[in-house]
């Protein structure tokens, strides 16, 4: 269904994961049955290519459950404004701005922003962060829904009495999720690097990070150039580490995790200097099912001795660890005369070395 109608102004929105959506305003029109005053202008490029303005006519379609969208300007504007522009900053939390290259979307890069802070918690909770037991997506929306907190550091200042009130939460439950939290003051390194939930710094690069440098404070001062030195952090992933660290509300927000009593370990750094470090400068790959194991585990017994492992299979992979119902990557591995190791095998090479 399509209608005509005008473009009264247009706003931002802010998802959950940090992208900002500009969205048109318009003149309250019928379309397919529904009152429709708002459309997706979906980012700067489409904005720009069909150079839509305040004060314009368009045309808007709305297709089932789609969100309408402006699908063309039918008539322009008199004394029409300068080309719209997404901000600079963050209309909620005025942090910085950010479109990677390569990337259509502008995303806003603060931490403590409230149009994304519940998916900022939960993502920082979760196993691949810090891994607070018992903190689900339901416990943290209640958390914040009722003002307790308000960035993932607040967790660490919850107190028992503050709990009692929400839904399904006694005496028992508080205090076990009081505990678990408290356990998470001592994160390994590459997990709060994870759980900060920087834009391309996913838990391979958290990894690298941890064994390249000793301390958060030796992350945050690194440079673009210094960063891209490293292998497999690419020059986007570099940027966005930098821009993460220089954002005022992200160094605020570090501040308070410190002064919470949360201080991160390396474990990775000590691995890959010490003698210990057996599989220093070895690469890996998993494939199949591990029987005495899971995944996770052995990626951490190869990265414990200073190996590293990657998802796929190449020239530079020094070993392919095979399971049961190994897939493509064993075949692969086999054309390219990769060393291929099923589990037993591992074992022993770890213990012979």
């Amino acid at each position: 269904y399509q209608e005509t109608t005008d473009i009264e102004d247009i706003i931002i929105q802010v998802g959950r994961t940090g992208v900002l959506t500009p969205v048109a305003i318009m003149t309250p029109v019928q379309i397919g049955g529904v009152t429709v005053s708002r459309a997706s202008l979906h980012n700067q490029d489409e904005i720009d290519r069909k150079d839509i303005r305040i004060g314009d006519t368009v045309v808007v379609q709305r297709a089932g459950d789609v969100i309408p969208e402006v699908v063309k300007v039918v008539h322009k504007g008199t004394e029409r404004p300068p080309p719209y522009k997404i901000p600079v900053s963050c209309p909620f939390c005025k942090s910085a701005v950010v479109r990677l290259d390569g990337e259509a979307a502008h995303r806003c890069i603060g931490i403590v922003c409230p149009a994304q802070i519940k998916e900022h918690i939960v993502h920082f909770a979760s196993r691949g962060g810090v891994d607070i037991e018992g903190l689900g997506e339901k416990m943290v929306y209640q958390l914040v829904d009722a003002g307790l907190i308000k960035d993932p550091a607040d967790l660490y200042f919850l107190k028992a009495e503050q709990l009692l009130p929400l839904e399904r939460t006694g005496e028992k439950s508080a205090g076990n999720l009081l505990r678990a939290i408290a356990g998470t003051r001592s994160p390994f390194l590459e997990k709060l690097i994870f759980a900060l939930g920087i834009r391309h710094a996913g838990e391979n690069t958290a990894k690298i990070l941890a064994r390249k440098y000793d301390a958060l404070e030796d992350i945050m001062a690194a440079t673009v150039d210094e960063l891209t030195t490293i292998p497999d952090v690419g020059p986007e992933a570099a940027k966005s580490i930098v821009r993460f660290f220089q954002e005022p509300s992200n160094l605020e927000f570090l501040a308070k995790l410190k002064t919470a009593g949360v201080a991160p370990i390396n474990r990775l750094f000590s691995a890959a200097t010490e003698s210990s470090g057996a599989f220093s400068g070895k690469t890996f790959v998993l494939t199949g099912t591990l029987e005495r194991m899971n995944r996770q585990e052995a990626r951490d017994l190869i990265e414990s001795r200073g190996g590293k492992t990657t998802e796929s299979v190449t020239k530079k992979t020094d070993y392919v660890i095979a399971g049961t119902s190994a897939g493509s990557k064993l075949d692969k591995a086999k054309t390219l005369g990769i060393s291929i190791l099923d589990e037993e095998a591992f074992f022993l090479l770890m213990e012979s070395i």
